[in-house]
């Protein structure tokens, strides 16, 4: 087997090569390739994954590639993990968000929205290039907003295998897993949403229903918190464990009164990545550091991995993904792309029937897929009204009266990222 990671160099890296090490036997893994557009971080990033690999017997060759064509030639599994602009781009989401007193977050508002017209039209060029050098591959999409480049994908580069994958389900297992003294494993969720907007609603370990234990231990910790993902009542209300990426919604007020006066999460990555790289530059580390912690991502590799068995040994395991859920949830149309428990095997990816959210958490699901769609259309197209019209749709977006100053704004900004905009 032949993995091709895009964005190689990212500081996340070495977590996803761990990964691959650990299950390169079951894979019958041979060839990694790590390729990024940056030959001098990728040289560090990926001179510390080299040693990783020594030091573990060298259970496959790893290849480091600035050639996208070289890298994707015959592979049979291809993960995305880009940052188009990099964190000096993420940076102006965030000030985008702070001049116009919204929420500038990278997945969630307009900073979302920035990244995704960035990112759309790099991830169906990947999608192309992959129909030419390895049409049989899965794309596995890393790269943020996750489910949303996955809607523009399985819309505009339907001939491409491809799927959204985020360690925030994972993440979840995992605490269950620690809070109940279970194996993960063990661990099985009805979990719906959308990507950063889901909302967790029952746990069972090998069948056994633990909800109303898991469920209570939450409340009981988000009352004893001063910065809680949403209000204790609406909590009770929702009687279900909110993705944390709901707080931009459930507590926008406090949200864009702390950015205002704190520096960007830009700022803090970027002085993180500084100290990981230097420590990835070290030639006698062959291991993760701890700082690694400090960047996010955790159990991202884990995910990845038994994704990818799942796929080629056909295991028939669950795994919550995004994809489309093609009619297994009532009242949702059959092309949507959302997150949920899908079975995984050789023949592809299974939705599971799910029962339909609640009407306090459906109703803003509509309004953000509504927001997605045309985020997908304007990122493929370079479609200004459906540009516009994604900022009006978008439950945290500026309001009809200042999209088009907002949008003009964003395009100003990111004019050497957005070609597709461009008359």
């Amino acid at each position: 087997m032949k993995i091709a990671v895009i964005g190689g160099g990212s500081t996340y890296t070495p977590e996803l090569v761990n990964g691959f090490i650990a299950g390169a036997e079951r894979l019958g893994l041979s060839e990694l390739w790590l390729m990024d557009i940056d030959m001098e971080r990728l040289e560090v990033v990926g001179g510390f994954a080299q040693r990783m690999v020594a030091a573990a017997g060298q259970p496959f060759a790893l290849h480091l590639t600035s050639d996208r064509a070289g890298a994707l030639d015959g592979a049979s599994f291809v993960e995305t993990q880009i940052r188009v602009g990099g964190q000096a781009a993420r940076h102006e989401d965030e000030l985008l968000g702070r001049r116009w007193g919204l929420v500038g977050q990278e997945t969630t508002g307009v900073g979302g929205f920035a990244k995704a017209l960035r990112t759309i039209p790099v991830l169906l060029s990947i999608a192309q290039d992959m129909q030419r050098y390895c049409p049989q591959a899965w794309l596995i999409n890393f790269t943020n907003p996750s489910g949303l480049v996955t809607e523009a994908l399985q819309r505009y580069a339907p001939q491409t295998h491809s799927v959204g994958l985020c360690n925030s389900p994972i993440g979840h297992k995992m605490s269950i897993a620690r809070q109940l003294g279970v194996d993960p494993s063990s661990v099985a969720l009805d979990y719906l949403g959308l990507n950063h907007l889901a909302w967790l609603r029952g746990a069972t370990v090998d069948g056994r229903d633990v909800w109303p234990q898991v469920f209570s231990a939450f409340l009981e910790r988000m009352r004893a918190e001063e910065d809680p993902v949403g209000p204790p009542y609406l909590l009770e209300m929702l009687q279900a464990i909110p993705s944390g990426y709901l707080h931009y919604y459930y507590r926008t007020a406090a949200v864009v009164a702390h950015q205002a006066v704190s520096p960007t999460r830009a700022e803090e990555v970027m002085a993180i990545e500084r100290q990981l790289l230097e420590r990835y530059a070290d030639p006698a580390l062959t291991a993760p550091p701890p700082e690694l912690m400090k960047r996010g991502g955790a159990h991202y590799s884990t995910a990845a991995w038994q994704l990818i068995d799942a796929l080629h040994n056909d295991t028939g395991s669950v795994h919550i993904i995004n994809t489309r859920h093609r009619g297994t949830v009532r009242g949702w149309p059959a092309d949507w792309v959302c997150e949920m428990p899908c079975r995984v095997d050789r023949a592809g990816l299974h939705p599971l029937p799910m029962q339909p959210l609640m009407p306090l958490a459906d109703g803003l699901v509509h309004a953000v897929k509504t927001y997605e769609l045309y985020a997908a259309q304007a990122g493929a197209e370079g479609n200004r009204d459906a540009a516009l019209a994604a900022l009006v749709a978008h439950p945290l977006g500026p309001g009809a009266d200042r999209a088009p100053a907002l949008l003009e704004d964003l395009l100003r900004t990111n004019a050497r990222y957005l070609p597709q905009f461009v008359a």
